[in-house]
């Protein structure tokens, strides 16, 4: 659980435009329900130091299925609220359902092929997001894994941009990106991250059990899940500015992986 202050605001820690969001659960009964009928939510808004019986028994299921538990004032609460009426509960659920990264193994194992996933780290734009698990569908990735954390999830935005491509392309969403890409590593799998300071992509051998990691343009990757990566690709650019639009770099990445799986036959 995590207490959010105007200052993350401010930030930029929640850039995903809350009325955009059409799955918004207001209130004490509909989010208890919500949870205890298996819907899954991506967030939990807490009004700060609520601490009744009702609110407890929230916060309960909430931590029985993992979810993000952020506490907010009163105000944050009122502006996101679309009823007026969140009882000091708001609830963000997944417009679709997540899937399990062993899942993806087993598609990969099912085709024949070797496992092909794309690891987002700080994506917070759901339009980015989509527009990913788009590429991830056309480039032949088994799947898209998001961290829990300072991400968008699922939203009926990140479906549109998409362009139906969620329907076929799971989605994780896993507590710890670095944990899992140490337990990736450990069945044989390898990852490469887009940074502009890495060697060119045209020169490393992206052929094999890979992951694709994508930073925010903000931010790029993190630092501990930068050190966690086997390659460090650069892809060239000729222009006046420095950086890509990440959907874009995840695509001009991944559709270096298909190049290369292609002419390895």
């Amino acid at each position: 659980m995590e207490k959010i202050t105007e200052k993350d605001f401010k930030r930029g820690r929640m850039k995903e435009k809350d009325r955009e969001n059409e799955n918004l659960i207001e209130g004490r009964n509909a989010v208890l329900e919500a949870f205890r009928a298996g819907k899954t939510i991506d967030k939990l808004l807490v009004l700060d130091g609520c601490q009744d019986g009702p609110v407890k028994s929230i916060i309960r299921e909430a931590k029985k299925q993992d979810t993000l538990i952020q506490f907010v004032t009163k105000e944050r609460l009122s502006q996101i609220s679309e009823t007026g009426k969140h009882q000091g509960v708001i609830a963000y659920a997944a417009a679709y359902a997540y899937a399990e990264v062993e899942d993806m193994l087993k598609t990969a194992e099912e085709k024949g092929e070797d496992p092909f996933l794309i690891l987002l780290d700080n994506i917070e734009d759901p339009h980015n997001l989509g527009a990913i698990i788009r590429t991830a569908n056309l480039a032949g990735a088994h799947g898209v894994i998001i961290p829990k954390r300072r991400a968008v999830g699922l939203t009926a935005t990140v479906a549109k941009a998409s362009a139906g491509a969620i329907n076929y392309t799971p989605v994780a969403k896993v507590t710890n990106l670095t944990k899992t890409m140490e337990e990736l590593k450990k069945r044989g799998m390898w990852f490469v991250c887009a940074d502009m300071d890495g060697e060119q992509m045209y020169r490393l051998n992206l052929t094999g059990p890979i992951g694709v990691v994508i930073g925010s343009e903000g931010e790029g990757v993190s630092r501990l899940v930068k050190e966690n990566c086997d390659f460090i690709a650069g892809i060239p650019m000729k222009g006046d500015i420095d950086s890509l639009n990440a959907s874009v770099a995840a695509g001009v990445l991944a559709y270096e992986i298909v190049r290369q799986r292609l002419s390895h036959g």
